[in-house]
């Protein structure tokens, strides 16, 4: 356990002594010095957490050493002692930074609460900067992987507007890392020691999401028994993240914009306006101008969420990232970068990944349990991925000897036209000489998000 330092200063030896022993038995290291002089060169060759000292000493006095350790290390809390007290010392101590004024003569237990109280607050705040500094780097751009230029102009972006209060629209598709860029851009703003929230707005019911965003009063609706404050007030002067904004009715659309015109919300069954002070930063893996065309989005709200846009790439379009996250993956699993063959980390490069960084990841740690020796070869990868097809044209299309998975071949195809067509379902449809209704159809019972 670490020994928390005091120096303490006196000009009468005795009271230095008595101080000394008083204190040492509570754990703390204890070094005393006689004079103003003598304290802070030894305070300037130490690391001390607490200074107590004597007001009224021949030389410098007890202010001086306030105001000088202050000077040298303002972290460093001063306990002023004096057998000559007046208001006027009070605030002038306090004025210059003084943790405490104690009178003499006092009560030992008196000195040591207020110590031991200090040294609480001093343990708390080194906690809480170490949980900083990991919060920091866990969510910090050197956490995401890709050094192609796509990612370096969305790794700019993000410094860019991370200290500004901009709302955020993050574009990509599912697995791009939306949530990872929300929370970058949020733990490297002004707001970092304020929550982040997130909601997926795709996963609840459109009356669970509006108490979920907004909270409600007892007795708003059948099993509402208790207040409830929403993500909003949750997220307080902090920020809260939309996930899959796309997916919000029309109605809840209306409450949304309402909020971010407003700035203010009302929960369920209640009256009472409150004000909204968190930053808002939106994602979507919908491609939400079709969505405009289409009456399914409204308008109003698309321009104030899309304030300042940000698109992740697919996998597919920065693959000469693969191998810096592949490495990454494997040392997230405990295994050295190079556990990988050639022949595997070939397939890797040349599967489309339609699930993109998730599906990657998921991908190594499979092979990882199936792999029988150090390294993961290309027989521990998926039979999907292990006989991954480039179609280059109609007619290229070769089906290996162990056969293939025709429901994949579909799912690779539909994500292509998407992507030829930047997301436009119509156009796609066209691609594949197919109806639109018709790629609906294959989309939803194939599992295919939308593509930006």
């Amino acid at each position: 356990m670490l020994k928390r330092n005091i120096l303490v200063i006196d000009d009468e030896p005795k009271m230095c002594k008595i101080l000394r022993f008083a204190l040492e038995p509570d754990g703390y290291n204890v070094i005393t010095a006689e004079s103003a002089e003598d304290g802070l060169a030894k305070f300037s060759q130490g690391d001390f957490d607490l200074v107590v000292t004597d007001l009224k000493m021949p030389g410098k006095d007890g202010l001086y050493v306030l105001g000088t350790v202050k000077k040298q290390k303002p972290d460093t809390e001063v306990i002023l002692m004096t057998a000559y007290a007046t208001a006027q010392n009070a605030v002038d101590a306090m004025k210059k930074g003084a943790y405490d004024y104690i009178i003499k003569p006092f009560e030992m237990d008196e000195l040591k609460f207020k110590v031991k109280h200090i040294m609480e607050n001093r343990k708390l705040a080194a906690e809480n900067k170490q949980l900083k500094r990991e919060l920091k780097d866990k969510y910090s751009l050197d956490n995401m992987v890709g050094m192609s230029g796509v990612m370096q102009t969305v790794y700019k972006m993000v410094e860019k507007v991370a200290p500004t209060d901009a709302t955020v629209l993050i574009r990509g598709e599912s697995g791009t890392g939306k949530e990872l860029v929300a929370q970058a851009i949020h733990h490297l703003s002004p707001r970092a020691s304020r929550p982040f929230v997130a909601v997926n707005c795709g996963a609840l019911p459109e009356n669970l999401l509006e108490s979920e965003l907004f909270g409600h009063e007892k007795g708003a609706f059948t099993g509402a028994d208790k207040l409830k404050p929403g993500r909003f007030e949750l997220a307080g002067s902090g920020t809260i993240f939309l996930d899959e904004i796309g997916e919000l009715t029309p109605t809840t659309q209306v409450k949304l914009l309402r909020v971010l015109q407003a700035r203010q919300i009302e929960r369920l069954g209640g009256t009472k306006s409150i004000e909204v002070k968190a930053r808002t930063i939106a994602a979507t893996n919908s491609h939400l101008e079709e969505m405009l065309q289409d009456k399914e989005f409204r308008e109003d709200l698309y321009y104030r969420i899309n304030v300042f846009p940000i698109t992740l790439p697919p996998l597919r379009e920065r693959k000469e990232d693969i191998p810096n996250l592949v490495g990454h993956f494997l040392k997230k699993f405990g295994k050295p970068v190079d556990a990988i063959s050639g022949s595997a980390l070939e397939r890797l490069m040349q599967y489309r990944w339609p699930g993109n960084v998730r599906e990657l990841e998921n991908t190594v740690e499979r092979a990882l349990i199936m792999s029988s020796t150090d390294k993961i070869n290309a027989d521990d990868l998926a039979p999907h991925v292990r006989h991954a097809l480039t179609i280059s044209g109609p007619t290229s299309l070769e089906i290996p000897d162990d056969g293939l998975s025709l429901e994949q071949v579909e799912i690779d195809l539909i994500k292509n036209a998407l992507t030829k067509a930047g997301g436009n379902k119509s156009k796609a449809a066209k691609l594949l000489g197919i109806t639109r209704r018709k790629l609906y159809s294959m989309m939803e019972r194939l599992g295919v998000m939308g593509s930006e």
